[in-house]
């Protein structure tokens, strides 16, 4: 049984991890502590100095995989809680310590790239390789990952892949599940595993699974290899439609992808939305945007289905350029970041985002039940500046909703989080599960939507709830996430 860590003081913590790594690699600097106990759910506290939650005890750097066994074996052994961490871009609170004293164990030093393999079409990586390091190195060669989240230029491959990531060319090259091939994981006890690289095995359930997506609460994610693709930008071609409503928008993408096809970028813009990216020519109306990528002949048939399908409906072409260049500065780092933070600062206002998924038939009307009812039923809907939603990622079956919410903040910067941020999030968390969607899409559950995680999965809880029990039985990986806290 392990011991309790409210019985240990942060020095019974801190003392032990000298003779387990190098002292350089611990870090008990206090404004670092603080800044290590939240993600960018706390953005607004954050910027203004506070730091309210539970703080942790010490910051690891991990170098090796044997210096994650290590502190995962004596953390396990002390019932010490424990966050995995490297490129700290998360969102949902997966990153925030829920309990004091925790281990922030930060893998960002897992910085190698271990092997390209260029016959296979596959890369191996070292969970603190940034992904826009990877995609520069594989561009020399003519490939590319892939993968292009908005976190692209700050976003590390042990975060990728345990928070289920998905990029902007998703409708191609698929999230990031479809790209893993395999990994390395440690478990709270200090065992190292590992999945073989092959192309596809029927050897039973996939295990891959296990590991992907747990955002921290199972295990510690240090290698990862996934399939890479030919770069071939030359053949891109842009396509942008101005439409009339939602209804139309979506229409048009469920038919080019339900037909067969697979541009790399599918999107559907809000007219509230669109303003924010598009104010110098969406003229009020839905933004429909395409990318056809890939070999020559693909993206030119594909073009041809998309010209096609915008034919049957009412709409005004946009020039193609105006779509490229938007798509060349959609991603965000770090100059982004602190423009963000001085504009919270100087204007007492910002935005968040809440992503889920949904079928086609159900499609319209979650984003109708949405904004309804949080012009009509949110107390503070007065504060809002800007309420919109966009559908980036489609498949057979459906898509997703990606909602935006801006609002100009008329409270104390303490009160932010309680008076916007979380009821908004719960709004379209509830009216998503409410028409047979998914709560969350692809920033995972972390520890603010952990709430409805026994919902969200039905009966099926039971098979989540057994892993939890099975490899973490003494709670130590990320309390708080995905499993609600009791109580």
């Amino acid at each position: 049984m392990a011991q309790s860590s409210s019985k240990l003081t942060r020095e019974d913590i801190i003392a032990p991890l000298k003779d387990l790594i190098s002292a350089e690699q611990i870090v008990t600097d206090e404004e670092q502590l603080k800044q290590a106990s939240v993600d960018r759910f706390k953005k607004y506290q954050s910027v203004h100095g506070i730091y309210d939650g539970p703080i942790p005890a010490v910051i690891v750097n991990a170098r090796c995989t044997q210096d994650v066994s290590r502190v995962l074996a004596f953390a396990n052994a002390h019932g010490i809680n424990v966050v995995a961490r490297t490129g700290r871009t998360g969102t949902e609170g997966g990153l925030e310590t829920a309990v004091e004293d925790t281990i922030v164990l930060d893998g960002s030093g897992l910085d190698e790239i271990v092997a390209i393999d260029a016959e296979n079409m596959q890369v191996t990586v070292q969970c603190g390789v940034p992904l826009q390091f990877l995609e520069d190195r594989l561009r020399e060669q003519g490939l590319t990952t892939g993968h292009s989240p908005q976190s692209k230029p700050l976003a590390q491959y042990g975060g990728l892949v345990s928070t289920r990531s998905i990029g902007q060319f998703s409708t191609l090259y698929g999230a990031i599940e479809d790209m893993v091939v395999g990994l390395e994981a440690v478990f709270p006890d200090g065992t190292v595993t590992r999945i073989k690289n092959v192309p596809r095995r029927a050897a039973g359930p996939d295990i891959r699974h296990i590991v992907i997506g747990n955002e921290g609460a199972l295990c510690y994610i240090t290698e990862v290899t996934v399939k890479v693709f030919k770069y071939q930008p030359e053949n891109n071609e842009f396509h942008g439609f101005l439409v009339e409503d939602m209804a139309t928008g979506i229409a048009m993408i469920r038919e080019v992808i339900t037909n067969g096809y697979h541009p790399s970028v599918v999107r559907v813009y809000s007219p509230e939305d669109a303003r924010q990216h598009f104010a110098h020519f969406y003229q009020g109306k839905v933004v429909v945007v395409f990318v056809a990528e890939g070999p020559k002949g693909l993206v030119r048939a594909t073009s041809q289905e998309i010209e096609r399908v915008a034919a049957q409906h009412p709409h005004t072409k946009v020039d193609p350029q105006l779509i490229e260049t938007w798509f060349a500065n959609l991603n965000w780092g770090v100059e982004k970041i602190e423009a963000e933070k001085q504009h919270m600062l100087d204007e007492a206002e910002l935005g968040y985002t809440t992503e889920v998924s949904v079928d086609w038939s159900r499609t319209v009307e979650l984003y109708d039940n949405v904004i309804r009812r949080i012009r009509t039923q949110f107390p503070a809907a007065e504060d809002l500046v800007m309420l919109g939603a966009h559908s980036s990622h489609s498949y057979q079956t459906g898509t997703n909703l990606y909602f935006v919410y801006d609002y100009k903040i008329n409270c104390e910067p303490r009160e932010e989080i309680h008076t916007y941020h979380i009821p908004l999030n719960a709004i379209i968390v509830e009216e998503a599960l409410k028409v047979g969607g998914s709560m969350v899409h692809h920033h995972g559950i972390g520890k603010y939507r952990a709430p409805w995680t026994r919902q969200e999965h039905g009966s099926a809880y039971y098979m989540l709830a057994k892993l939890k029990e099975a490899f973490d039985p003494n709670g130590i990986m990320n309390k708080g996430t995905i499993f609600p806290i009791e109580g």
